[in-house]
């Protein structure tokens, strides 16, 4: 199970604050991925969960898969994934929705085949970084659209200061983050208590 401070410990030791408070964790979330600390944030997510009914995990393309995967892994579940870009292979029954990537600067239309989420379904978002909460609103008219059942989300980071989470928080959505960053400038972070 991953100790929350480990998390923390990593950020600070290894991320790198760019600007337009973008933190980078490429050494070890997203390009470059550390299996073992990724393996226990899925095992602490699937505990979080264990008596949420999952009975699917779904993220967006490409960052979140990692840790949706770890999740999906720990929690016998499989994973579904968004994608940022209609494509061929994707036809019939289609779920889809607009999402705003500040990091990107670029919006997309995210889609997933309505044959893998359905009425029946339990879902749980999972995804490496939520701020403003755009790619989990996207994803929560996903499960909308497929009249399935929300169970809530997990996050790796989340950047309080940015609001996102709070937002949906205070909508009713259930949102378990293994680290949240309450304040970030060019030098320095600090997490919530």
């Amino acid at each position: 199970m991953v100790h929350i401070r480990e998390l923390e410990q990593r950020i600070l030791a290894e991320g790198q604050i760019l600007p337009g408070e973008v933190l980078k964790v490429g050494s070890f979330l997203n390009q470059q991925i550390d299996t073992r600390l990724l393996m226990d944030m899925g095992e602490e997510i699937a505990r979080l969960y264990k008596d949420a009914n999952v009975t699917k995990v779904l993220t967006i393309e490409s960052s979140g898969i990692a840790i949706a995967y770890a999740a999906g892994l720990a929690m016998g579940l499989p994973i579904v994934f968004a994608k940022k870009h209609s494509s061929l292979n994707v036809a019939g029954n289609i779920l889809t929705s607009r999402v705003y990537s500040y990091t990107h600067q670029q919006t997309y239309d995210i889609v997933v085949s309505g044959d893998y989420i359905t009425k029946d379904d339990t879902v749980l978002i999972v995804d490496d970084f939520l701020a403003k909460g755009n790619a989990l609103k996207g994803l929560i008219e996903i499960v909308e659209q497929a009249g399935a059942k929300l169970a809530g989300c997990a996050i790796a980071i989340e950047k309080g200061f940015q609001g996102g989470g709070d937002e949906l928080r205070a909508k009713g959505i259930r949102i378990e983050s293994l680290a949240i960053i309450d304040s970030m400038s060019d030098d320095s972070l600090e997490f919530r208590s």
